[in-house]
């Protein structure tokens, strides 16, 4: 389905965010994610200038990680910025080797990464790249080890424990619920 036609309007500013996701040679998994800040017309910020349709935020990311989600490494570049400093967030990245693409994702971004000890527009890059993570990496979807239903059941609509998809995909977990934690009375 379309989007409704828009009221009369002008363009002001484009972000293309990609993320394409690899299999390597030697095992390990690529993401790399690109984030592209530009707007239509000629801008200032602060004293600097940019000419229409000139890159103001032009950053790139690569997270490798191994079969089990863990990042094994990370790579950054700025290609473009709108302030002297903005570089220097770029070590920090390096605080999220060794954490899990997964559940709690955006927590663990925010306690290495959160407020001034990162960049802005590469935690965003970070947030989403997770997802395509999850879609590049093979086998991801599948039930666990233990028994327990895939990491993706029961996170959107479409996996509701209780909807047609996983009924018809997943019938084994079909209605599942948690089980209940024993507690103790005092």
């Amino acid at each position: 389905m379309p989007l409704p036609d828009p009221a009369p309007r002008r363009q002001m500013h484009t972000r293309r965010v990609t993320y394409q996701g690899y299999q390597r040679d030697d095992g390990l998994w690529d993401i790399e994610g690109e984030l592209h800040d530009s707007k239509p017309v000629g801008i200032e910020i602060h004293g600097n200038t940019w000419p229409p349709n000139e890159p103001i935020h032009h950053m790139r990311i690569r997270v490798t990680f191994d079969e089990t989600m863990v990042i094994r490494d990370i790579a950054v570049a700025m290609e473009a910025f709108p302030h002297a400093p903005c570089p220097d967030a770029m070590p920090n990245m390096q605080r999220m080797v060794g954490e899990v693409l997964g559940r709690g994702w955006r927590q663990t971004i925010q306690r290495h990464l959160g407020d001034v000890q990162g960049c802005t527009h590469l935690r965003e890059l970070l947030f989403n790249l997770a997802t395509a993570a999850f879609q590049t990496r093979s086998g991801v979807f599948g039930p666990r080890e233990d028994g327990r239903p895939p990491a993706h059941l029961g996170q959107c609509l479409g996996w509701d424990f209780n909807g047609p998809v996983v009924e018809r995909v997943y019938p084994m977990f079909f209605r599942w619920q948690p089980a209940q934690k024993n507690s103790v009375a005092g």
